[in-house]
């Protein structure tokens, strides 16, 4: 099949990539620092999923074989990385998204809502043939779930089509990296060149991928699905495994694990070593900050343990540390919506978060009122609030 590719934006596409240079090792400023000493906002730069999102909500799920009518139906963009940097760039930041579409009414209609929310897309390759990605997403009203059948893009990307030259202008000035794993080969290219440039980068662990053990080396934090953190290291708890990742992986500061409606869990690491003080069992600790949990509270709110701790897990080991424990809003029926998109909203007001120089006890409150937010509309980024709503005045 014969394809011509053409960008979005600005800079021209070479025919073939050059060899790339050695960067040179430089020394950053800290991302609050440097979003203190511009009057531009930070920009984020985002590698993976875009696609186009068709949402039906039906009253129940259908059994086999039924046929059944949807009450609402809606066309919006969709895919993790899309999804993120929307409700980054509606929070303040800069985005910028490395990702690919074809040339069909699709593909033009996911650049274009990017753009309209100021998602810069000047680095987004579009096929002339073939399909952008899609996905139908089946929301029960019943039981306030959603299921996705997701029909990925062709052709894949793939890294050769990213020169040189875009993938410099696309780290260029950038604070902060974010990957969701898809596109991974072109991912790792990119997670090599930020590295080397000492960017931050943050992962999107959802699930096991190919390419995302070879991600996690270059990442400086992490947020994952529930499930993820036992999957990953086999453990026999979620508490156990994030200590067993810590240790796995020692160049990350933090690891997040969203649980939904029950909130969040963070292990952070220490910037000084604990290894002299006494050591507390995770489970026991977390087992400590639940029973602080005030039951009567619907606003997210965060407990965390105290600071420099070693906390340990039996039969694993154990990290210099601290254990936080965040709450969800706890959102009336009638007003749940749609549950798409509440981890991609909690992983854009993370890395604003971490742009603004939030500490970790405001910023998994604020994730987590973001994310409720975005339960409240059909769709990713329907209900994705901008940094002036009302709800979002107390962060």
């Amino acid at each position: 099949m014969t394809m011509t590719m053409v960008r979005i934006g600005p800079s021209p596409a070479q025919s073939s990539p050059t060899p790339r240079r050695p960067r040179p090792h430089r020394r950053r400023p800290t991302m609050a620092s440097a979003a203190a000493s511009s009057s531009k906002p930070p920009v984020v730069l985002g590698c993976g999923a875009v696609s186009a999102d068709y949402l039906a909500t039906v009253a129940s799920f259908p059994n086999p074989d039924d046929k059944i009518r949807s009450l609402t139906l809606k066309v919006q963009g969709g895919g993790n990385t899309g999804n993120a940097l929307t409700a980054a760039a509606r929070l303040g930041l800069r985005p910028r998204i490395i990702s690919k579409v074809s040339n069909d009414p699709q593909g033009r209609n996911i650049v274009k809502e990017l753009q309209d929310d100021g998602v810069d897309t000047s680095h987004i390759l579009v096929a002339e043939e073939g399909n952008s990605p899609f996905t139908y997403i089946i929301v029960d009203n019943q039981t306030k779930t959603r299921t996705c059948i997701h029909t990925p893009g062709y052709p894949p990307m793939v890294p050769e089509e990213l020169t040189q030259e875009n993938l410099f202008a696309a780290l260029d000035g950038a604070d902060i990296v974010y990957f969701d794993v898809r596109l991974h080969e072109t991912a790792l290219v990119v997670a090599e060149e930020a590295s080397q440039r000492k960017l931050p980068i943050l992962i999107d662990a959802e699930r096991k991928r190919d390419g995302l053990d070879e991600l996690l080396n270059f990442a400086s934090y992490v947020v994952c699905s529930a499930k993820f953190p036992q999957a990953w290291t086999g453990a026999s708890s979620t508490p156990i495994a994030l200590v067993s990742m810590l240790l796995r992986l020692p160049n990350i500061k933090f690891i997040i694990v969203t649980l939904g409606e029950k909130g969040c869990l963070m292990l952070e690491r220490s910037t000084t070593d604990a290894s002299e003080a006494e050591e507390i069992d995770v489970e026991s600790l977390l087992e400590s900050l639940e029973k602080k949990v005030v039951l009567s509270s619907s606003m997210p709110k965060c407990i965390a343990s105290k600071s420099n701790l070693r906390i340990s897990a039996d039969g694993v080991g154990s990290i210099s540390g601290r254990l936080l424990l965040g709450t969800a809003e706890i959102i009336p029926s009638e007003e749940l919506i749609d549950t798409t998109g509440a981890g991609d909203a909690f992983i854009g007001a993370v890395l604003y978060g971490l742009c603004s120089g939030m500490p970790p006890e405001k910023m998994l409150p604020f994730a987590a009122q973001v994310a409720a937010c975005g339960c409240r509309g059909l769709g990713a980024r329907t209900g994705l609030p901008h940094r002036t709503d009302p709800r979002l005045a107390a962060y």
